[in-house]
């Protein structure tokens, strides 16, 4: 089975640079233009399913891809990004940095907990279980529309590939097959 596992495109938070995590912001303008751009790619690509997390940005971007490839988006609720920020989410960063200086330097390791966030623990278990499910779907290729932390945690975890840097609409071309994630290709991703 493939996936194209993409990232949405720029949001006002990242504009106003704002800890994002579960903080529900839309796309920019470049970011409406950046999800058109992938919706492009992923038109060529034969795609029989459409999921996405079901926070305002996945939304946006899996709407116009939607429209590309004629074909209606499934929300699934556990591919949505991690409660990594707690306290500090949609926070602008200099801000969060003079209130709570101890919690933004807990953010160096991902495996940290911020105060009121999501365990990494719970958030690898909620993200593989999303995938192992959508794998038992009888259609490939599948486009996920996710976020920065889940494809993060699929490169860390399942691809044993350590960390990346990812950029707004990256795509990761997967191939998933006995038990086992294979990396085809990927746009927008490099390693750290």
């Amino acid at each position: 089975m493939r996936l194209f596992l993409c990232r949405h495109g720029q949001t006002t938070g990242d504009v106003e640079d704002r800890y994002g995590g579960n903080y529900d912001d839309h796309l920019t303008e470049l970011g409406k233009q950046q999800a058109q751009q992938l919706a492009d790619f992923l038109a060529k690509q034969d795609v029989k399913k459409l999921y996405a997390s079901p926070l305002m940005r996945a939304q946006e971007t899996a709407m116009v891809v939607a429209d590309a490839i004629q074909l209606p988006v499934t929300t699934y609720s556990d591919l949505r990004e991690r409660n990594h920020y707690g306290i500090l989410t949609g926070m602008i960063k200099a801000d969060a940095l003079r209130q709570y200086p101890d919690q933004v330097a807990l953010l160096a390791n991902t495996h940290n907990t911020v105060e009121q966030a999501e365990p990494y623990v719970f958030f690898q278990e909620r993200i593989q279980m999303a995938l192992s499910e959508i794998t038992t779907e009888n259609a490939s290729p599948i486009a996920i529309i996710t976020h920065g932390g889940p494809i993060r945690l699929v490169f860390r975890e399942l691809l044993k590939k350590g960390e990346i840097n990812i950029e707004d609409c990256a795509i990761a071309t997967i191939e998933y097959q006995s038990n086992t994630w294979t990396l085809i290709q990927s746009v927008g991703i490099s390693n750290r």
